[in-house]
């Protein structure tokens, strides 16, 4: 069925989404690094290190247009989809 046909069709921004929330996961985890310090009692890191917590929001942004993406792809389908069905329907009447 539909499922079936999905899984060998790659959408339009599923790698995005994917790439996005691999880039978050690595921002969370730099963020998790930095603020360690301020629990533990032990010298900050390098402002390199606070750059790096900034991943968080790109990986955000580049999910989110990935999002943006399928969206549009799906909307193009099913456009496609009422056109090719619309002289069908019109000819049997």
């Amino acid at each position: 069925m539909s499922n079936e046909t999905q899984s060998t069709d790659t959408r339009a921004g599923d790698r995005l989404v994917q790439v996005g929330a691999i880039i978050f996961f690595i921002g969370a985890v730099a963020t998790l690094v930095t603020v360690a310090p301020l629990f533990l009692g032990t010298d900050p890191f390098p402002s390199i290190a606070y750059a790096v917590c900034m991943l968080m929001g790109v990986g955000f942004l580049v999910a989110a247009a990935g999002v943006l993406r399928s969206i549009a792809d799906q909307r193009r389908r099913a456009r496609a989809a009422m056109a090719a069905q619309a002289p069908a329907v019109t000819s049997a009447a």
